[in-house]
């Protein structure tokens, strides 16, 4: 048995312009990480005396005899690619609800990768899985979905992912032990009990920025990246949290103009509420339409966030510095 775990992840600066409509003619940016919540994958050799060959586990089980017949767009796609055949017992688990802005899919994609490649006795880099998990997500399957989520998962970490014609590369964000530390305790995230397909949602998004609508407002996201980035790395310790906050509202009212599903009523009612009660700024994660509102408060304006955000459940994060591990083998 094979069990690999994938970090989830929230993108703070840059999303929407690593869309293939974008960064294939012009260079995307963005600055996210990975966060201490998890997809595990367990995958395992069916044994050849059940009625099936192959046995999926997630909402819902799934027990065929072809993969051909796999529902799960994912799993079916993935087996394709590597041609396994053989009869599989494959388990999904989560540390949070899927289609909640956190890039479940993608981690899931990546994560299942690792472990089947793990299972043949096969070691793919950090970089091989999170391209090959583009492939399978926008080429095989044909999702409307971004590049980021997939090398986030893949590497862990607070990052920035560059996104060009030539290529996509992740460096990490340089940022001092005392900052990084300020940003991990100023940070508030809340679900907002909303959950959500994000491929109906990036329809508009998607074909705005094919066709070019959305570049003035795509190349102030990786200006703001890339402006993130000098922040995070040179802001002192008085300004940094204020500093990276009210950039993150500049970039969160950006997004929003990007497809009228970004956002709706209720989302922007409980972002306001949040800056009146003290945050500095935030974003919600994701494609939009629901899922999880980030916010950057200071340590002593949180509970009076809290409170006006009474009826949303926090859930507390950390920077997850691992990727897609495989952390059983027997």
């Amino acid at each position: 048995m094979i069990i690999s775990r994938t970090p989830l992840r929230v993108s703070f600066f840059g999303g929407g312009t690593d869309y293939p409509p974008y960064y294939l003619r012009e260079k995307g940016l963005v600055v996210g990480c990975a966060i201490n919540k998890y997809v595990y994958v367990s995958v395992n050799k069916n044994s050849k005396f059940f009625d099936y060959k192959t046995r999926i586990s997630y909402r819902q089980t799934e027990l065929v005899n072809n993969v051909d017949e796999i529902q799960h767009p994912s799993v079916k796609a993935c087996l394709q690619y590597l041609e396994l055949k053989d009869g599989l017992d494959i388990n999904i688990f989560t540390d949070v609800p899927a289609r909640t802005g956190l890039g479940s899919s993608s981690s899931f994609t990546v994560g299942l990768l690792n472990a089947l490649f793990a299972l043949k006795g096969v070691f793919k880099s950090p970089q091989e899985l999170g391209e090959l998990a583009c492939h399978v997500e926008q080429d095989i399957i044909g999702e409307r979905v971004g590049s980021q989520d997939q090398f986030h998962a893949a590497f862990g970490g607070l990052n920035s992912i560059s996104f060009e014609s030539k290529g996509i590369s992740v460096l990490p964000v340089q940022i001092s032990s005392f900052n990084r530390d300020l940003l991990e305790k100023s940070w508030l995230m809340f679900y907002t009990g909303l959950s959500r397909y994000a491929d109906p949602l990036l329809e508009e998004q998607v074909k705005k920025t094919a066709e070019k609508k959305n570049d003035e407002s795509l190349r102030k996201m990786t200006d703001m990246a890339e402006t993130a980035m000098a922040i995070m790395g040179g802001s002192s310790a008085e300004n940094f949290i204020t500093d990276i906050g009210h950039f993150l509202d500049d970039a969160w009212q950006i997004k929003k103009g990007l497809s009228s599903k970004v956002s709706n009523d209720s989302i922007d009612s409980y972002y306001e509420k949040a800056l009146k009660a003290g945050a500095i700024g935030g974003k919600l994660s994701g494609a939009g339409a629901g899922g999880f509102l980030s916010f950057i408060v200071p340590v002593e304006r949180q509970d009076d966030v809290r409170r006006a955000l009474s009826d949303l459940r926090e859930l507390p994060v950390r920077i997850a510095d691992a990727g897609s591990s495989i952390i059983h083998t027997a």
